[in-house]
């Protein structure tokens, strides 16, 4: 093969994965009783590709994963899909189940270094529980983004529920999950915070 074509199937290689997005988290990005169509990170997708982005979007989200689920899911995402960007969207279940923070922490400070490892850059999301944790608790838990972005220089995506919560139609009957109508609302705040952070 000549060294000019072998080279120039080289960069086709590298530019395949140069805006690959991958989402590993739980319900709040799984769709949760709605179809994967309705879901944000299918919207987000949608709207890169109305504004002419070569971005592919992998949803690899799970109802009810925890951090440790993530853990093992991971690694074989990195190797089959080798994102440019990983956003971590996990710790909201480890909370509801009342896990203790810094075994969260520990297993996003994984989670992180797996993603740095593979190469990617890792936007991390704020997660907030309700308020019936206790105080004590939800103090714990909740530092644990914030500090891990400090540490390790993530951008922090605010957590996209909270500008929902009393908003009419916005949020299911459970209080947690948003609904299908506020799907379009958290996909806006997303593009525009993970849009400057892509490959160019």
């Amino acid at each position: 093969m000549p060294r000019f074509l072998l080279m120039i199937l080289l960069l086709v290689s590298s530019v395949t994965h140069a805006n690959t997005v991958l989402i590993l988290g739980d319900s709040l990005s799984a769709g949760y009783r709605m179809s994967i169509e309705q879901a944000w990170p299918t919207l987000l997708a949608e709207q890169w590709q109305r504004e002419g982005r070569q971005i592919e979007v992998i949803n690899a989200s799970v109802s009810g994963d925890t951090t440790q689920g993530g853990l093992q899911r991971l690694p074989p995402l990195l190797e089959r899909h080798k994102p440019s960007l990983v956003m971590l969207e996990l710790g909201g279940n480890d909370g509801l189940r009342g896990l203790p923070p810094p075994l969260i922490k520990r297993n996003l400070k994984a989670l992180i270094t797996l993603a740095n490892q593979a190469g990617a850059k890792v936007v991390l999301t704020d997660i907030r529980l309700p308020p019936n944790y206790g105080r004590r608790y939800l103090q714990q838990f909740e530092s644990i983004f914030g500090k891990l972005a400090e540490a390790y220089q993530l951008p922090l995506l605010p957590f996209f529920v909270s500008p929902l919560i009393g908003e009419n139609g916005m949020m299911m009957d459970d209080g947690i999950h948003p609904t299908a109508v506020a799907q379009p609302l958290i996909a806006r705040q997303v593009h525009e915070f993970l849009t400057p952070h892509l490959a160019h």
